[in-house]
């Protein structure tokens, strides 16, 4: 156990040059407030003044406290921590969540004390102000807290390895715990390395600057495979910095820490035991038989503390114990290689300007090294001899680009190297050598460009960025960028470049650098994204690519499907197979689902792998028969779907012959079923668990009264007990035993159908509040990294707070601040932020209005209603997580001030749904539901029409519906000509704005969205016809055609046959920027590609119907608007309605896969034109529904690139649809169904 003891520290002036403090290591603990000690400040002259401390030994640093000068006004608010073991490479000491910035003092008597969430194990501090009392100057006192450390180190030169060699011929363990610290000069290396006959391995080695585990434990195909997994966990590792490593395993499970990051995993291989023959070798794999010979990468560096199952490696071998076997030259303590970096902090104003000094031979020739995450940025520019000429040296789209401009007008370029802004260490050299100039990156071949003349570097190198263009240097411009990263070992002609003198300024110039630190970072540890998201990064930011995981949103967040059928049917959708997320933004993902929409009930269905009916003969009750179910959706997937249905249940169609479910003489089960919990369940029909009994028990019908089910009667001819199974807290069968089928004639056949469930209860689940001190009460939010909250509201009063959860200092609240605005507010402990979103009209006018607000790592937005989504983007160095502590209030606040009078309904965070109505039921001053006629689960307007309350009933707000009449069922249809067309201009972009409350660029961008929602119903015979066109102000456009059958199939295009459905899903990565305008019809003036312009020009002849954009309805639009300038007309346009009634078409918008019915999956690539035949005289009514996420035509792709690939659907799946369809009798065969 060490003894506490406190650093105290002699104030002293120390300014940027580096006066040291020495001071020894006392067993104190000295106020800071000590009269008479003055303080530390730096001379106002310094550039970049810190103050450095050396604790004569590494020490374990577990708190800093700073305080202001003594008796004056100067105090620091704000500072980074460094530190070092050898004062010259520092690192930047980052506090939980990455953050660097340690908060200071507000006056200059304060103590502000910051315990480490990490110890700090160093003997050199620096503590560099950041900002400072703005009516005085930099004053400091500062006092370290921490405790002695002793560490056992071994130094390998690479070329060197430690070998432990187990007394027996073996050692086979269950359990071990392996530990060590490291610091690497290089990004490869093995650092543990052991191996069995048997085929057990375990490898700990550096790859790329992350460290990566291999374990298997008695597998043989695995060692003799070129396929080994690894586990990988933090990077950049290479920084010449201490990093902790602890291995745990036990059996198979194994815990594997690096730094403060931890990750669990299951080892591969049959067996529990790691079994190890003769050693394990620490820092390479020597080659047996071959001393000096190494199989893998050796480690070059330092390690610290190896235990081995709590022996001491290190110890052993520095007292040259037997045990213990060196190869090469391993020495005992930590050599120090002066590699120091220098950090580029700015994108756009950092440089570093050196000399270029003269060469012997002529030419130049310049080596560094750099690292980064930006795939852009300037790493040199010279100018020439030759004026105006000159080199620039830029990574350009993650590659390394040499330009040479001869002039203003004429270049030359070679590029090298692919993704240099991995993060890595990458060596970079240019030279020129008579009429050539050599470009060089790491170990590939060097690129040469060929010059007109014999070229002479000028007389100053910029490194990194260029000065202001005010500087007489004008001819060095950033051609994108500065450069944003870290470089060292400049060298130029072969002169090593000391960054020392720059620093004091003896030596070329600089701006915006960080001597003597590389301060890379890794935002991508720990990944932030969600749900399977891609992380990448930048060097202030990460990004999280969502592609093919079902989400969406800056942190892939939030589930790009509804969450039950009930959802679907409420946004207009028909009956069809659906992708449904029941928990939301929850960790399951989605799933597919038959969605049956009849008259009355929304049915979901998900089938299983055995839904034919099954013979069973020949079992016992000792080897019965057992078939398990697996089912389209996982275990969870389907709790989470049952419990939020208002019912389900399950068909069991049993028929029999001389087989029984229970024996006769003692009652006991013969044959049984397993509920979702894997419990044995012997009732088989009704809703009463418990019971072994059958449906014609149930319903007093059973062929012989003396038995509860049929088959019991053990009869010669065959009997049915079919039923249906309604408790739905024991749904879906999972495995069903039958164990009476073994004697002659004996037979069981039996089905299993589908899971079928209805109603939603998250949807209406709803509370009134009517005293202004009432509110429910929840347990804490857990919303440390994200939240999303969702729900309706309506209410006459001005203004009420929805809900609130607080912490010490954190909080989250959203609230009706006043008739007109929503207010989102939160704070993570950066300081408040407030989001708000204006309607115009008065959003306490009693009637519903939806509530979204989300908060992430990344941003957080705010959604009212169909306004635009108001959003705040998350400043890149700050505080991450929201600490709560207290309840969650619902409809009010824990102080029982302005709290909500009205109805609050479907409240969502996180994808779980509150229960409103069951608390409120114990709650005084709150009751369960909700009063009016809009406030219940029956459909009183269809098609996504608005149900309003008025006194004395409701009415339809069909205007965000493609649809008309009082309940919005009526078609709105048009017939078209050839040169007719309909053009709704979408309103200009909304400009952006500034939220001033907080730093971050606040903007309305409710125009761009990642996905779009098209439906639509046409009747024509012409083709090609073009359908629709949607452009944007950035010249993208998404066009739908009707296209000629039999067409060349070089461009993608897909005959429609009328027996098969299909759905086509449109790939690329870009979204629609700023929508402009919709066309129905021909197409003229439009910067399209030919083959598009081709299909505009000839129009569209036939009927359009029911056209819904988003939740816009164009077509009713403009029909309505026809004075609009909105609105454009051309040619003749007729009212119509096309031949069919409103409830015979289906509208059917798609969530990316949800209305796949067909055996036929196809994916188009990049662009994309749409294609389908009308092969037939008559008319054909088609409904043509596009829904698109993160998939859309974009303009000057090319089109030629684009492939179809085509998949099969399970065939079981469909028909299993199709058969619950017509046993439902919901479905007319007649109806066809084409998603595109």
């Amino acid at each position: 156990m060490c003894v506490c003891v406190c650093v105290c520290v002699l104030l002293l002036l120390c300014h940027m040059l580096g006066h040291f403090l020495h001071l020894p290591v006392l067993s104190c603990f000295l106020s800071l407030v000590s009269r008479g000690a003055g303080g530390w400040s730096p001379q106002v002259t310094d550039r970049q003044p810190w103050l450095q401390l050396d604790l004569r030994d590494r020490m374990e640093v577990t708190a800093v406290a700073t305080q202001g000068r003594y008796g004056g006004s100067d105090w620091v608010s704000g500072y980074l921590l460094l530190f070092s073991d050898t004062g010259r490479a520092w690192k930047q000491y980052r506090q939980e969540d990455g953050v660097g910035r340690f908060a200071g003092n507000v006056n200059a008597d304060g103590v502000v004390h910051h315990k480490l969430s990490h110890s700090i194990r160093s003997r050199f501090l620096r503590f560099v102000p950041l900002d400072w009392n703005p009516s005085g100057w930099v004053g400091l006192r500062v006092e370290v807290y921490g405790c002695a450390y002793k560490s056992y180190v071994a130094d390998f030169d690479g070329r060197s390895s430690l070998l432990y060699r187990f007394n027996q011929k073996s050692m086979s363990t269950v359990k071990d715990v392996i530990s060590l610290s490291f610091k690497s000069r290089q990004a490869e290396g093995v650092l543990l390395h052991g191996e069995g006959q048997r085929g057990d391995y375990i490898t700990l080695e550096l790859h790329r600057g992350k460290l990566a585990l291999y374990l298997n434990l008695d597998d043989t195909r695995l060692r003799f495979s070129s396929g080994r997994v690894a586990v990988t966990l933090s990077s950049l590792l290479d920084d010449q910095h201490w990093h902790s490593v602890l291995i745990e395993r036990f059996n198979k499970q194994v815990n594997l820490t690096v730094d403060t990051h931890t990750q669990h995993f299951r080892t591969k291989g049959e067996g529990d035991s790691l079994e190890v023959d003769y050693e394990l070798s620490f820092g390479g794999i020597p080659l047996p038989g071959k001393p000096g010979t190494f199989l893998r990468k050796n480690f070059h560096g330092c390690i610290e503390n190896l235990y081995y199952n709590g022996i001491n490696i290190i110890d052993l071998a520095k007292r040259r114990k037997p045990q213990i076997y060196s190869v090469g030259n391993v020495t005992f303590s930590c050599s120090e290689p002066q590699l120091v970096s220098t950090t580029f902090l700015s994108s756009s104003s950092s440089f570093l300007s050196l000399p270029a000094t003269l060469s012997a031979s002529g030419g130049f020739a310049v080596r560094f090294q750099f690292r980064t995450w930006n795939p852009d940025g300037l790493l040199l520019s010279t100018r020439l001899a030759l004026e105006p000429q000159r080199l620039e040296l830029q990574i350009s789209n993650s590659r390394l680009r040499l330009t040479h401009h001869m002039s203003a007008q004429q270049k030359e370029e070679v590029s090298t190297g692919h993704r240099v802004n991995d993060g890595l260490w990458h060596s970079a050299s240019l030279s020129s050598r008579g009429l050539q100039v050599t470009m060089t990156l790491d170990n590939e071949p060097s690129s040469t460009m060929e010059l007109g003349d014999h070229m002479e570097a000028g007389d100053s190198l910029y490194f990194g960025g260029c000065p202001s263009s005010s500087s007489s240097d004008s001819y060095c411009e950033n051609p994108t960028l500065a450069f944003q990263g870290c470089m060292r070992l400049f060298s130029i002609n072969s002169q090593p470049m000391d960054l020392n003198l720059v620093h004091q300024g003896r030596l070329g110039d600089y701006k915006e650098l960080q001597f003597d630190t590389c301060g890379i970072h890794d935002r991508c540890l720990p990944n932030f994204c969600e749900h399977g998201g891609q992380c990448s990064q930048s060097w202030s930011h990460f990004y999280c690519d969502c592609s093919g995981t079902g989400y969406t949103g800056a942190t892939c967040h939030n589930s790009i499907y509804e969450a039950s059928c009930e959802a679907y049917r409420l946004t207009g959708s028909s009956s069809g197979l659906f992708s449904i997320d029941p928990d939301g933004s929850g960790p399951l993902g989605p799933t597919q689902v038959y969605c049956n929409m009849t008259e009355n009930k929304v049915w979901t269905v998900v089938t299983h792998n055995s839904t034919d009916p099954v013979r069973v003969q020949g079992s016992t009750l000792q080897k019965p028969y057992m078939m398990k179910f697996n089912y389209s959706a996982s275990p969870e997937q389907l709790m989470a779907l049952v419990a939020r249905s208002e019912q389900c249940q399950q068909e069991v169609v049993y028929s029999c012959r001389k087989s029984r479910l229970f024996n006769t003489w003692d009652g006991s089960p013969l044959s049984w079923w397993v509920d979702q919990g894997g419990e044995r369940r012997t009732y088989w029909g009704g809703f009463l668990p418990g019971v072994q009994q059958c449906s014609c028990s149930l319903e007093e019908n059973c062929m012989d009264m003396n038995y509860f089910c049929n088959c019991d009667a053990d009869t010669d001819s065959w009997a049915n007990d079919t039923g249906v199974l309604s408790y739905k807290e024991h749904l879906p069968v999972s495995e069903i035993v039958i164990g009476d089928t073994n004697r002659t004639g004996s037979e069981a056949l039996y089905r299993i159908g589908p899971l079928r469930c209805y109603g939603d209860k998250s949807v209406w689940n709803a509370a009134s509040f009517y005293q202004e001190s009432s509110y429910l009460h929840f347990p804490t939010l857990q919303a440390e990294l994200s939240a999303d909250i969702s729900f309706y509201f309506k209410t006459s009063a001005p203004s009420g707070v929805f809900l609130e959860n607080v912490g010490l200092k954190d909080f989250i609240r959203v609230e009706l601040s006043s008739p007109s605005v929503v207010t989102f507010s939160f704070d993570v402990g950066n300081r408040p932020v407030d989001l708000a979103v204006k309607s115009h009209v008065p959003l306490n006018d009693r009637q519903w209005h939806y509530v979204r607000a989300e908060r992430s790592v990344k941003e957080a937005s705010l959604q009212v209603d169909q306004l635009p989504l108001r959003f705040l983007e998350a400043p890149s160095e700050g505080l991450l997580r929201l600490r709560l502590n207290s309840q969650l209030f619902v409809g009010g606040t824990a102080a029982r001030q302005r709290g909500f009078l009205g109805c609050i309904r479907t409240l969502t965070i996180n994808g779980v749904t509150f229960n409103l109505e069951e608390r409120a039921k114990m709650t005084p001053g709150v009751s369960a539901g909700c009063p009016g006629h809009c406030s219940g689960s029956s459909s009183l307007c269809h098609n996504s029409g608005r149900c309003i309350e008025k006194n004395s009933g409701y009415v339809c707000d069909c205007s965000q519906s493609a649809y008309g009449g009082p309940s919005c069922k009526e078609e709105v249809s048009v017939s078209f000509n050839r040169e007719s067309s309909v053009t709704y201009t979408f309103q200009e972009p909304f400009s952006v704005m500034q939220n001033r409350s907080f730093q971050a660029s606040s903007v309305y961008r409710g125009n761009s969205r990642a996905r779009e929602n098209m439906a639509f119903i046409f009747m024509t015979t012409q083709s090609p016809a073009m359908l629709l066109t949607v452009s944007t102000f950035s010249q993208q456009y998404i066009a739908v055609i009707l296209a000629r059958n039999g067409r060349d199939t070089s461009t993608t295009h897909l005959s429609i046959d009328q027996d098969i459905h299909r759905k086509y899903t449109l790939s690329s990565d870009a979204e629609l920027i700023l929508i402009r305008s919709l066309t129905l019809g021909i197409v003229v003036g439009e910067n399209v590609d030919e083959e598009v312009m081709q299909a505009g020009s000839k129009g569209f002849i036939g009927c359009l119907s029911s056209v819904q954009f988003n939740h816009m309805a164009p077509l009713k639009a403009a029909l309505l608007n026809r004075g609009s300038s909105l609105v454009s007309v051309r040619g003749h346009l007729v009212e119509s309605n096309c031949g069919a009634p409103a409830d015979s078409t289906t509208s059917h918008p798609l969530s990316d896969q949800a209305a796949k019915t067909n055996k036929d999956n196809i994916s188009l690539h990049d662009s994309a034109v749409i294609g389908g035949v009308v092969s037939a005289v008559i008319f054909i009514t088609l409904c043509v529904v596009v829904v698109m996420t993160r998939f859309l035509y974009q303009h000057r792709q090319a089109r030629r690139d684009a492939s179809i690939k085509e998949k099969e659907h399970q065939t079981n799946l469909e028909i299993a649809c199709r058969r619950e369809a017509a046993y439902q009798d919901a479905m007319d065969e007649s109806k066809k169904e084409y998603f595109i």
